[in-house]
């Protein structure tokens, strides 16, 4: 089972592939798109589950996603049929970082996706020129709650801790109009989730030439997680808004 196949199987109890709950998403959407918004877009959009439920808040919003990724895509196509709303949506299969639009949006999303890009600024970069006049970003990106192991470090990557992310956003032409950090409960539902389905979907099908090597990974991601990184690691989704000068 390829990285991509066992990435669905993961996320198939948390399509949001984030450690943020439903509640949590609805309210930075609400807090993301001003009113009267037309236009949404997300960089990284995978199965489109952020575009999906901001067309369920308006029938009046389009939206479109960018991937790299046909499954994910196709997943995405396949729930805007079911949820009527295909005719609002459209989806681009690229790279995130070389897409271009004839027109701005008024809400940039990029949640848990920074690794497209090479890191937080440079998507931030990436979203400011697709950004109409008094538009906002929602990004997520993880941060250090504590200080990191080295292990944790070459695991996930090399994040600061909450005030420096901040910090670094505000630095470069960025005011933070609403926030939210991930709650220990969703953290853990996250982890829970994604390394649960792995196992029950190996468990379920034990003749599958996959199950074994499915099961191990699931096995050792939930090892990772509860000895390597759940107490230090945490997540943040910010709403921006360009500094005025």
């Amino acid at each position: 089972m390829n990285h991509e196949q066992m990435s669905k199987v993961a996320h198939a109890d948390h399509p949001i592939k984030s450690p943020v709950d439903d509640g949590s998403v609805r309210r930075l959407l609400e807090r993301g798109l001003p009113p009267g918004s037309k236009r949404v877009l997300d960089l990284g959009c995978g199965s489109g589950e952020w575009l999906l439920r901001a067309l369920a808040t308006d029938p009046q919003l389009y939206a479109e996603g960018v991937d790299v990724s046909e499954d994910s895509l196709a997943d995405a196509r396949q729930a805007a049929i079911r949820l009527g709303v295909e005719e609002r949506l459209v989806l681009h299969h690229q790279e995130a970082e070389s897409f271009s639009s004839p027109h701005p949006f008024d809400l940039v999303l990029s949640v848990g996706a920074t690794h497209a890009f090479g890191g937080l600024l440079p998507t931030l970069a990436a979203a400011r020129t697709h950004l109409a006049p008094g538009g906002r970003v929602l990004i997520g990106e993880g941060f250090w709650d504590r200080e990191p192991s080295p292990e944790a470090i070459e695991m996930l990557g090399d994040f600061t801790d909450l005030a420096t992310t901040v910090d670094r956003v505000v630095a470069d032409g960025w005011t933070p109009v609403h926030g939210h950090v991930s709650t220990r409960g969703e953290l853990d539902d996250y982890e829970w989730a994604c390394w649960g389905s792995l196992a029950a979907w190996a468990l379920d099908h034990p003749a599958d030439p996959d199950s074994s090597q499915v099961l191990e990974t699931a096995t050792t991601r939930r090892s990772e997680w509860l000895r390597v990184y759940r107490d230090t690691w945490g997540f943040v989704s910010l709403i921006l808004r360009q500094t005025s000068h």
